[in-house]
């Protein structure tokens, strides 16, 4: 069940601060890269987060790898790794600091080249522990080269600030802009673009949804973030997840423009993705909640997904027939068995794997069959999901390399994206438990075992020490 509510007078007192250092504006280049295109060839790069990576003998200080994508798919032989010790990058490695614990991607500066948004919310700074930071890495012709600090101006009130990233124009003014959240007070902070390498930037706010009509949870904050065009009217909106107030229940609202204004609440999940799944111009709302109902009121038995179908209307989401469809294991064609543990729901993505014209949904589940791992695809069509031709692959599937093993978590991370510019959307999935937390890679075009490629963190400059988990963040 939906509640849309709007913020009173009185609430925006608290909900919305005094916007960032104002500038003038940049001027637009003529063509922005699309997310992720790193060096303008046209094909769609992979950024694989590796948080808990070991780096210069720090524990946890985190690295992110990123793997350019080519006619052939992304491959090994070409990738640039990013820490906190790669030259150009601001700081220094430290234990715990987390980077790439979130990506997001968008041509900030509009040169051409899209460049990486990574956030590092274990970062400790003079004003506080755990503050958190967030990084630009710009794109270039040879790739990511040079980066700048998103700063923060309200780290008095925010920790752990980067622990979600989306980029999105959400002001509808053509430029990209970058939502960051984060835990405390003010967890979410928009910074408007245009964006350059050096100077101040063009402005932005920030929210304390502690305060929201059905606030969050200021402690787990926001957790999550993905942004899409759900009313087809050019601007972006926002889909953020955190905790019920004094719970850890999931709670999911959408925003639109002025956000803070008011947000429409849509069933309760950790992760999303927007696309359009049933081709009529809006796009929509996948939520997935892996948890079961005992830990999670909005759960379900092995976990769950969530379809908030998109519409014109002045609010975005569908409220004049409130159509949402919820998936399960336990769903009529939908492949295997609801059981407990199975964590259907924890990774979700929506790409057009067929080329219809209809994004089409992967679902990850990592605790299937003893947390070995497997992921289900569902096709789009013009009435919406189906589980017509419904597919799962795991590392059991004749083609997928490596084996199931227990507690590989294949399918902790899914992603849909076009790599090999066919007009068809490839599947990356991530496994960071295989080989016990060193984590790995998988690459299927179009989402079929056809193909398929796999690689772990050494292959692509990431340390094992200390199982990075690698692929527990990934974008692309």
């Amino acid at each position: 069940m939906r509640i849309r509510t709007a913020t009173t007078a009185a609430t925006l007192l608290a909900v919305v601060v005094a916007p960032l250092t104002l500038t003038a504006p940049l001027a637009h280049a003529a063509d922005a890269a699309a997310p992720y295109d790193f060096n303008g060839d046209g094909y769609r790069d992979l950024a694989i987060g590796a948080p808990a990576a070991t780096v210069g003998g720090k524990s946890k200080a985190g690295a992110v790898s990123v793997v350019y994508g080519g006619s052939t798919g992304p491959g090994t032989s070409k990738y640039k790794l990013l820490t906190q010790n790669t030259s150009g990058v601001p700081g220094g490695a430290e234990a715990g600091d987390a980077f790439g614990t979130a990506l997001t991607s968008a041509d900030l500066n509009t040169d051409g080249y899209a460049d990486l948004v990574v956030g590092a919310p274990g970062e400790d700074t003079a004003i506080d522990t755990n503050d958190g930071t967030v990084v630009i890495v710009w794109g270039s012709a040879s790739g990511l080269s040079g980066a700048r600090t998103l700063t923060n101006d309200g780290s008095d009130d925010t920790d752990r600030y980067g622990q979600a990233l989306t980029a999105g124009d959400f002001d509808g003014d053509g430029d990209q802009d970058v939502a960051v959240g984060g835990t405390g007070k003010f967890n979410l902070r928009l910074t408007d673009g245009p964006f350059a390498k050096t100077g101040d930037f063009a402005g932005g706010s920030g929210t304390a949804l502690a305060y929201a009509p059905q606030p969050f949870d200021a402690s787990y904050g926001v957790e999550y973030l993905s942004a899409g065009d759900i009313q087809n009217d050019g601007t972006d909106s926002l889909v953020i997840h955190g905790r019920a107030k004094g719970t850890d229940d999931a709670l999911t609202a959408v925003g639109n423009g002025d956000y803070s204004y008011w947000l429409e609440y849509i069933p309760g999940g950790h992760v999303s993705s927007v696309a359009d799944v049933n081709g009529d111009g809006n796009a929509d709302v996948v939520v997935g909640n892996h948890r079961e109902t005992s830990a999670d009121a909005s759960g379900a038995l092995g976990g769950e997904v969530t379809v908030v179908y998109g519409q014109s209307v002045t609010d975005g989401v569908d409220d004049s027939t409130g159509k949402e469809v919820t998936y399960t294991q336990a769903t009529s064609g939908v492949p295997g068995t609801a059981k407990s543990g199975d964590a259907f729901g924890t990774g979700v993505s929506l790409g057009d794997v067929n080329n219809d014209g209809y994004a089409d949904l992967v679902v990850g589940a990592p605790g299937e069959s003893s947390a070995a791992g497997a992921v289900t695809v569902l096709y789009g069509s013009a009435s919406g999901l189906t589980t017509t031709g419904a597919t799962v692959l795991s590392q059991s599937t004749s083609g997928v390399p490596g084996s199931s093993e227990s507690g590989d978590r294949f399918g902790a991370r899914v992603l849909l994206a076009d790599t090999t510019k066919d007009a068809r959307a490839d599947l990356t999935v991530t496994a960071p438990g295989e080989n016990s937390g060193d984590g790995a890679v998988w690459w299927l075009k179009s989402a079929t075992a056809s193909g398929a490629k796999s690689f772990g963190p050494s292959a692509v400059g990431v340390s094992t020490s200390g199982a990075p988990g690698f692929g527990a963040v990934l974008g692309g």
